[in-house]
């Protein structure tokens, strides 16, 4: 007998595009129910809109700071490791810490700022336009167009060596897959902070005018070596696998959706509200960080007590009937204002402008430079991450 495959936890589970049923029955039902995280711990699943957002809102009552003692699968054992682990990272730390950091970095990802990086995306996204049509169809789009693109991007604007992009997509990959061994992750990510290190010593030594060198330049004798490393790693992992991701899943929806694809390709006005309604009906970021309740609290009349951990889930969220009508329909008319695909709160994307503008740029220029973009495998086969933090595609075979 063939052993079946296993199960995601709950809170990852999809069934390809949309949420999994047993996440539209808790919404619809309690709203709120225990399940267990990837590491079998106790959770508390929040699932409806109007729930989710509150969470979000809270970070007094719902934090991101792991406090001192806690103790979860791959936690750093003392104290002291937990701190540096936790440094930089803007998504371990709640205000004010968090605020500290967050105004170090906003500089970076001002509306000017962004729309000034415009020509060199529109560049990085016609050279990998030119180099799919030399080399024909078919091709993975995930490869040459979906993962290159915002890695190379997030590279220039770091100052990360792009020669570099094999190993740290590698680690990145393998950091955010929760199917793999937890020491087998954990090693990965000593690795990762290891070469984090390497680049703030030499931007240290040598600043450039990229993020890590204007952070040096600015606040250098404000921010330690670890804080960098966490600011520089979670900017590095969040900048190509979050918008790749969306790249490549939003290609697909658009391919499987072949009238809402030619507004997209042939009215620049359909983009913009195209992005934010794909960014909601896929919501690839299953829950975000969880969060620890600091009190004893009430999320639709159930009672959570303090120091428990709470998900909420965002493709859920989303997708519910109280948020927006016919939430299962994709409509790139409807917009989706108040999608929470970037969180909520304090905590919100710090680089949703830039992911906006690379999926704006990059998806009507793939659509026009091959018209007759299709599948060059059936939709059956296409393989999701499943087991991954951020949902996305193994690979997309396609044709033109």
């Amino acid at each position: 007998m063939t052993q079946a495959p296993p199960q995601p936890p709950l809170h990852m589970r999809r069934d390809g595009f949309d949420p999994a049923a047993e996440l539209r029955e808790i919404r619809e039902t309690s709203g709120v129910r225990v399940a267990k995280n990837a590491f079998g711990m106790d959770i508390y699943l929040v699932t409806r809109h109007d729930d989710v957002k509150a969470v979000l809102s809270d970070h007094e009552r719902f934090s991101n700071t792991r406090p001192p003692g806690f103790v979860g699968a791959g936690a750093p054992v003392s104290d002291a490791e937990q701190a540096r682990a936790q440094a930089g990272n803007l998504l371990a730390n709640d205000p004010p810490e968090h605020q500290r950091l967050r105004r170090m970095l906003t500089p970076a990802f001002t509306q000017r700022r962004i729309k000034a990086l415009e020509p060199r995306i529109e560049a990085i996204v016609t050279e990998h336009l030119d180099a799919m049509a030399t080399s024909g169809p078919p091709a993975d789009l995930v490869e040459s167009f979906a993962l290159p693109i915002p890695s190379l991007v997030i590279c220039e604007l770091l100052g990360v060596p792009y020669d570099d992009r094999e190993d740290f997509q590698r680690r990145s990959a393998r950091q955010l897959d929760l199917s793999l061994p937890l020491d087998e992750r954990l090693e990965v990510v000593q690795e990762s902070r290891e070469y984090m290190h390497s680049l703030v010593r030499r931007a240290r030594t040598a600043p450039g005018d990229d993020i890590l060198g204007m952070l040096i330049n600015e606040h250098g004798a404000e921010l330690s070596d670890d804080e960098l490393v966490g600011v520089a790693g979670l900017l590095l992992l969040a900048g190509h696998e979050t918008t790749s991701n969306m790249l490549g899943l939003g290609v697909l929806a658009l391919l499987r959706h072949p009238d809402q694809l030619a507004r997209v390709r042939d009215d620049p006005a359909a983009v913009a509200p195209a992005i934010e309604e794909l960014l909601r009906w896929l919501s690839i970021v299953h829950s975000g960080i969880p969060r620890i309740t600091t009190t004893d609290v009430e999320i639709a009349g159930v009672a959570i007590p303090a120091g428990e951990l709470v998900f909420v889930s965002l493709p859920s969220a989303n997708r519910d009937p109280a948020f927006t009508d016919a939430p299962e329909v994709l409509d790139i008319g409807r917009g989706a204002p108040g999608h929470l695909a970037f969180g909520h709160g304090v905590h919100h994307c710090l680089g949703a402008p830039l992911a906006r503008l690379e999926m704006r740029i990059a998806l009507p220029a793939l659509l026009r430079r091959f018209p007759d973009l299709q599948l060059a495998e059936p939709f059956d086969g296409v393989q999701f991450r499943s087991f991954h933090f951020i949902y996305g595609l193994r690979s997309l075979a396609v044709r033109w």
